[in-house]
């Protein structure tokens, strides 16, 4: 059951790729919110967010008690969780607007796709450089102190996106 459930926090696996594990853990992120978007239901997809948020801590705790670290690489069910608050103010902004999210393949399309990669770059900048309180609250113990610096992370990714929202100039940026 340890092994499952290590390989449930290392991403599917994908954590134990040797180099930027994070990277990669984001990119399955982003197949996290192409599986929320599928309920065409913005609660939905904040609900799948808080819930993916607790998986989160748990599972990480779980994966640096095994791995005896503390907040190991190879565990990224943290970037894959938190990927969906990125991009939740564009999708409450279609929510509200529109009365429906986004198809899950939208973000690929032309030209929204050069968003996501925009989107998705903030995020591992914000991960990586961890401005405050991203870094402070790494302290946390166990899984919180994994789970919630990503989390924080995509709430600095998701204010810059109100930018293209509330900015006339940069409507053509955003899905």
């Amino acid at each position: 059951m340890q092994w499952f459930l290590l390989w449930l926090a290392q991403g599917f696996g994908v954590g134990r790729i040797p180099f930027a594990p994070g990277t990669f853990g984001s990119m399955v992120g982003v197949l996290w919110v192409m599986v929320l978007l599928l309920t065409q239901n913005l609660w939905a997809y904040i609900a799948g967010t808080i819930l993916g948020f607790f998986i989160s801590v748990w599972l990480c705790g779980v994966g640096e008690r095994i791995l005896k670290q503390k907040d190991p690489s190879s565990v990224v069910m943290d970037e894959i969780t938190a990927m969906p608050v990125c991009f939740l103010a564009f999708f409450a902004h279609d929510w509200f607007k529109d009365g429906h999210l986004p198809a899950p393949e939208t973000p690929f399309a032309s030209p929204q796709w050069k968003t996501l990669l925009i989107v998705f770059i903030l995020f591992r900048v914000f991960d990586i450089t961890k401005p405050s309180p991203v870094r402070q609250s790494q302290a946390l113990h166990g899984g919180w102190g994994i789970t919630v610096d990503d989390f924080l992370a995509g709430l600095y990714v998701m204010a810059l996106t109100l930018i293209p929202i509330f900015w006339p100039v940069a409507q053509g940026w955003r899905f």
